[in-house]
């Protein structure tokens, strides 16, 4: 059973940096994809970013463009979510989730819905 270890969450001043860990255990696979999905409160879930591990390919929601990457580690089955220039509206609990079996429509990816094991959650605040 595979499980996720988020961490590195805490509170940032606007316009700072902070980096989230997600690790991966219970089985080794491959084909994989590892996302970052957000959720503030009274909002719906929103699609953070992700990397499909066959290629590499890496997706990024409109409101972390060009702010957020997300860097990753295979020997480690290891996905990061560096953030930088944070603002006020990042303000959120952080969630790693993981999509088990190949994912060929890019589209997909941007659905919470096409994860099948999603880790605890981490607060990230940003104060203006």
């Amino acid at each position: 059973q595979v499980q996720l270890v988020e961490s590195g969450g805490g509170l940032v001043q606007a316009g700072g940096s902070l980096r989230l860990s997600c690790a991966a255990s219970g089985r080794t696979f491959s084909n994989y994809t590892m996302g970052w999905f957000r959720q503030a409160p009274g909002k719906e879930r929103e699609f953070v970013a992700a990397i499909r591990r066959s290629d590499e390919t890496t997706y990024y929601g409109n409101s972390v463009k060009g702010r957020f990457t997300i860097p990753s580690d295979n020997a480690k089955n290891a996905v990061y979510l560096q953030m930088n220039s944070l603002k006020a509206e990042d303000t959120a609990v952080y969630y790693c989730a993981v999509r088990l079996s190949p994912v060929y429509s890019g589209a997909l990816l941007y659905n919470a819905r096409t994860y099948d094991v999603w880790g605890q959650g981490t607060q990230v605040t940003v104060s203006s």
